[in-house]
């Protein structure tokens, strides 16, 4: 099956402010993935081109990268995910930024009723969560991340909990 998923958001503030927040993705101050609330992104040395890494049963390696614009990933993990994943960061206006990440790829047979039932999910979760911790940095009333009944349950049979704790 073809997958394409993009998520998007538009972010009140200059792209060198966001830009500033990218840069600290899968260190021990990251300021855009969740990992107080999912497995952290973790990259053994670095974020580099052909670096190995990912969050938790999710592997990727990195093929293309430029620091605080855009990074991304071509998967390992899961067997039968063949494609790619990316982060990016763009200036709408001198004010507004475009963030973004999107996924293509193609999946086998196994790996498409995986991505239906149970990865989609909790992956858009998880980006929409990141998008909010991002905005957050900047906000004072802060967005509380919100999840169905469905990802709740996902995060409880995988048990998925707080990270914070093993990142740094």
């Amino acid at each position: 099956m073809q997958v394409i998923n993009i998520h998007k958001r538009t972010i009140n503030q200059p792209k060198n402010k966001v830009s500033d927040l990218f840069k600290t993705i899968a260190t021990s101050n990251d300021l855009v993935w969740p990992y107080e609330n999912w497995p952290a992104m973790r990259f053994k040395d670095g974020l580099k081109i052909g670096r190995k890494g990912g969050h938790g049963r999710v592997r990727y390696t990195i093929i293309d990268f430029n620091k605080g614009d855009y990074i991304k990933f071509k998967f390992s993990k899961p067997d039968g995910f063949n494609g790619t994943h990316e982060l990016r960061i763009e200036e709408i206006t001198l004010g507004k930024t475009e963030i973004s990440h999107e996924i293509r790829m193609n999946t086998s047979f196994k790996a498409t009723f995986f991505w239906i039932f149970i990865i989609r999910w909790l992956h858009d979760a998880l980006i929409e969560d990141a998008f909010d911790k991002i905005e957050n940095y900047f906000l004072i009333e802060k967005k509380q991340p919100k999840h169905s009944n469905w990802v709740e349950f996902l995060r409880g049979a995988y048990k998925i909990k707080s990270f914070k704790t093993k990142h740094a």
